[in-house]
């Protein structure tokens, strides 16, 4: 199982993330925008997806994503459930969520350098 501690490691090598607690949430975010969330019971993790896309995502595999609370759903965000995915799978989920918040000039030099901070 993916455990917060997997999450914070991968997130602090990303360029200009902070960890931040907010009300009992471990969250990761560039600037004021925050691109993963761990819930307080660290089963949850939501992220930064295109909301156009992620009624098809939790339709496609509802025992891994899940629809975001109620006051969530103006942002381009979705959960999952973290005993439901492998290293790999949060590596790629957690740079995707990245990407969309940090400006493109950063994510092109951070691919260039072949993900290396």
């Amino acid at each position: 199982m993916i455990t917060v501690d997997d999450v914070r490691r991968l997130a602090l090598s990303l360029p200009r993330t902070e960890e931040k607690l907010v009300r009992d949430r471990t969250t990761f975010r560039v600037g004021r925008i925050v691109y993963a969330s761990i819930s307080p019971d660290e089963t949850l993790m939501g992220f930064a997806f295109p909301k156009e896309e992620r009624a098809a995502l939790v339709a496609a595999e509802p025992e891994k994503f899940v629809m975001p609370i109620p006051s969530d759903e103006r942002y381009n965000w979705v959960r999952l459930r973290l005993a439901a995915i492998d290293e790999a799978e949060m590596r790629e989920l957690v740079l995707e969520a990245w990407q969309m918040v940090v400006p493109k000039r950063v994510a092109t030099a951070y691919a260039s350098d072949g993900g290396r901070p």
